[in-house]
């Protein structure tokens, strides 16, 4: 070949990956619609297949969401609550419950859930999700504040990662939402430095913002390793390093496969309570599914369910940013968001109203406690033996050399520090406070005007709280009538449409 011919040949390639990299960043928020989520129970095919979880989650997404699927299941979904019919991905993460002053829990409703896309500043290609890529992220056993502290870190090159949070929108912020001298261990989680209306594990103040109630913050990683697989969740994901880059960029070890950056944006409808407990106190009385009742272990699940050809046209070519994905003119058909995609619960038992035991029978863990498993089954299926730890290893060895070879450690790291996952939180700041527009869009059937409005389970809590009435003891009927009494003035508002 000729020397011009080959330079010509070089030239052309330098070209064609410098037109792949991506200088700026854009995203897009996935909303989803219908009456709830799509399901809620002691579901998760990644950690417990084939078998009852040891915790509830809300799952979002394809209808062929089930206890055990192969990795092109969720292809053959009829629906899916995601506005975008080309995703029928699952996206899940633990149930939220409150704790009553007489040991009982009720279920907090799902307000709503968003999921951002983000499509970040990189020498990288950024290609679609593969069908059945399988995520986790988080730790289900931590009950002590994170290693790096409570600000988010989403960049192997900047420390050890941290990948989720709890944001509290409230009116004011003159009183913090975690008090000043937190250490994380007795009874309230610690603020993050940058951001004042966030911080890890629970705040003890009530989140009051408009529409914005208690949220939880999950960020996943993007770097994908093929040679792992799409079913090694443990080692299979990591996060990307500035480490050598220019330009705000963030890079994938060598071979490796960047797919989007997402992030879960998971509100509960905790202004329900705000009457049945004093906020500013040191102590708070929500608790997640799991029964850590410090919020540290936060977690979320991910299987890829994409139409990868809709989601690569939405990587390429769509910046709707909190509009919507379902503004992008790439994004297919678009669900009516005046119907619904919804399937049973796959575990059948009571998960709502008022219980006498969190589902699983978890007893309540934390500040300093370690988890227990409450059942054999709890014991056998606690999410601590999994999580994509494989990135929890990359995080001690911060920079991107690490994540380059922290796959010969992955599985040993994973096996030291159960669940510990990691998470790339591109916008650490900028979606904790995520946009009034994107709430319009993603409650779709709910009025903001009220929390009780998008409670799907009324007539549920209706039935339960009457049969949980019967059953207190003479000892502790002043409080069930307490609890009873509120939550029929709830329904009794929402029942008869007073809302406005």
């Amino acid at each position: 070949m000729h020397v011009k011919a080959l330079c010509t040949l070089v030239t052309s390639a330098v070209f064609f990956e410098l037109a792949l990299a991506k200088d700026s960043r854009t995203f897009a928020v996935n909303h989803f619609y219908g009456n709830g989520p799509l399901t809620m129970g002691r579901m998760d095919p990644i950690m417990n297949p084939g078998e009852a979880a040891s915790h509830s989650h809300a799952i979002q997404g394809g209808s062929n969401f089930n206890l055990t699927m192969t990795d092109d299941a969720l292809l053959d979904s009829n629906c899916t609550s995601s506005l975008v019919d080309a995703d029928k991905s699952n996206y899940w993460t633990p149930s939220l419950y409150f704790q009553a002053d007489n040991g009982s829990f009720l279920s907090v409703p799902m307000f709503y859930m968003n999921v951002y896309y983000f499509f970040e500043p990189t020498d990288d290609e950024i290609k679609a999700f593969p069908v059945g890529l399988r995520m986790f992220i988080g730790n289900s056993s931590l009950r002590t504040p994170p290693p790096g502290g409570a600000a988010n870190v989403l960049d192997t090159n900047q420390g050890t990662i941290q990948p989720v949070q709890f944001t509290c929108p409230r009116s004011s912020y003159d009183v913090p939402s975690y008090p000043p001298d937190s250490d994380g261990l007795h009874g309230v989680g610690i603020q993050d430095p940058n951001n004042a209306g966030a911080g890890a594990g629970f705040p003890d103040m009530n989140c009051d913002g408009y529409a914005s109630p208690l949220r939880a913050d999950i960020h996943f990683p993007s770097c994908y390793n093929p040679e792992a697989g799409l079913d090694d969740y443990k080692t299979n994901m990591v996060f990307p390093s500035s480490k050598g880059t220019t330009g705000g960029k963030a890079n994938c070890p060598q071979g490796w496969i960047h797919v989007p950056h997402i992030f879960y944006e998971v509100y509960w409808n905790t202004p329900l309570f705000a009457d049945m407990w004093t906020q500013g106190t040191g102590s708070q009385p929500f608790i997640l599914s799991n029964g850590d009742r410090t919020g540290y272990s936060l977690h979320g699940d991910f299987i890829a369910g994409w139409d990868e050809s809709v989601l690569q046209k939405i990587i390429d070519n769509c910046d709707a940013g909190d509009s919507g994905m379902d503004k992008c003119a790439d994004a297919g058909f678009i669900n009516d968001a005046s119907t619904t995609c919804n399937i049973p619960n796959l575990v059948p038992e009571q998960i709502d109203g008022v219980l006498e035991k969190l589902p699983g029978n978890n007893p309540p863990t934390g500040w300093g406690q370690e988890a227990e498993a409450a059942t054999q089954n709890a014991a056998a299926t606690q999410e601590t033996t999994a999580t994509q730890e494989a990135s929890a290893t990359q995080e001690t060895t911060a920079p991107q050399e690490a994540v380059a070879t922290q796959e010969t450690t992955a599985t040993q790291e994973a096996a030291a520090t159960p669940e510990t996952t990691t998470t790339q939180e591109a916008p650490a700041t900028q979606e904790t406070t995520a946009p009034q527009e994107a709430v319009a869009t993603s409650e779709t059937t709910a009025t903001q005007e009220t929390a009780a409005t998008q409670y799907t389970t009324t007539t549920q809590y209706t039935t339960t709280t009457q049969e949980a009435a019967t059953q207190e003891t003479t000892a502790t009927q002043d409080t069930e009538r307490h609890i009873h009494e509120h939550w029929r003035q709830h329904l009794r508002e929402h029942l008869h449409g007073n809302h406005a």
